[in-house]
């Protein structure tokens, strides 16, 4: 009977594979439009994706700022506590929203990261028009440096302590496993089958929400090594990473940590750093990223 049911509706994985090959194939469309764009208008796309989402809300945050002023100058602690409800209803609208302008993004972003992975890895530096954010990071990373109104990033960059060199391009079925994260689902790789490259996609995808997203690790190691390994892919792109790891707790370097883009760091360090957050004294001694709760955040664990 089983076997029959199998003929007829396919197993999961068929239907899995069913439900996704289209989309890879309209990744892949774009994939080979952006190729022929110049470095600055690739990763300008960042920078359009943002738009695109905060115009896509706009309504709504217009309607949460509305009731937010209402409640700064509402003396009415019963009314007070009807607008914040109003807000948390609104709240919960707005991650719908995100989701769905995510949803619409996606073929565009994944192949924005596929495109900027391939450019690393056949050409030893990219070349682009300088901005502030390049010079911030220039400060701080061998790999990228500014001469001018030009600068040079390099595909050569210190990881875990060693010198790596870009050579990763996904495959279909990374971007399969791309897909699969960000719908929520657990996806199981063996070692050497490209985990780290797989969460490059949801995680560039959900970090131009704004919202934070944290990458979770079961040691320091990987923690540290996979935010230094992928980090300069981010970076290229305008968005801000760092691993909260690498810094000691209650420090002003592990609450800048918090405010990036991209948060590595292992679920120890997450965890107790929530705990201590709850105990401290003086509010200046937080670290984690309270403008932005935990539940609006996006969280892969690896």
């Amino acid at each position: 009977m089983i076997g029959v049911f199998k003929k007829f509706f396919g197993t999961k994985y068929e239907r899995d594979i069913k439900k996704y090959d289209p989309i890879v194939l309209r990744i892949n469309e774009y994939y080979q439009e952006y190729k022929s764009l110049s470095n600055d208008e690739l990763r300008n796309k960042t920078l359009e994706f943002k738009s695109r989402i905060k115009e896509h809300l706009k309504d709504i945050d217009e309607d949460i700022d509305t009731l937010k002023e209402k409640t700064n100058v509402e003396e009415n602690i019963h009314v007070k506590e009807e607008i914040y409800n109003e807000i948390d209803e609104l709240q919960k609208v707005r991650d719908k929203e995100i989701e769905n302008i995510l949803l619409e993004i996606q073929p565009e972003a994944f192949a924005v990261i596929k495109e900027t992975s391939r450019r690393f890895s056949e050409n030893d530096f990219l070349e682009v028009t300088t901005t502030q954010h390049d010079r911030e990071i220039s400060a701080k990373k061998s790999n990228v440096a500014v001469d001018g109104d030009t600068t040079t990033w390099s595909n050569t960059w210190l990881a875990a302590g060693g010198q790596i060199k870009w050579n990763m391009v996904h495959y279909d079925v990374q971007l399969i496993g791309g897909m699969v994260l960000h719908d929520g689902k657990i996806a199981e790789m063996a070692t050497g089958e490209g985990k780290t490259l797989v969460a490059t996609l949801p995680i560039y995808l959900n970090a131009l929400a704004g919202q934070g997203v944290h990458l979770v690790t079961v040691n320091d190691y990987l923690a540290r090594r996979d935010s230094e390994w992928v980090g300069p892919i981010y970076e290229f792109l305008f968005l801000t990473v760092d691993c909260i790891d690498k810094y000691k707790p209650h420090s002003e370097a592990r609450r800048n940590a918090y405010n990036c883009d991209i948060t590595y760091g292992t679920n120890n360090e997450f965890g107790f750093d929530y705990l201590r957050d709850n105990m401290v004294i003086s509010l200046n001694e937080m670290v984690q990223n309270y403008t932005t709760p935990l539940s609006m955040r996006w969280i892969l664990s690896l």
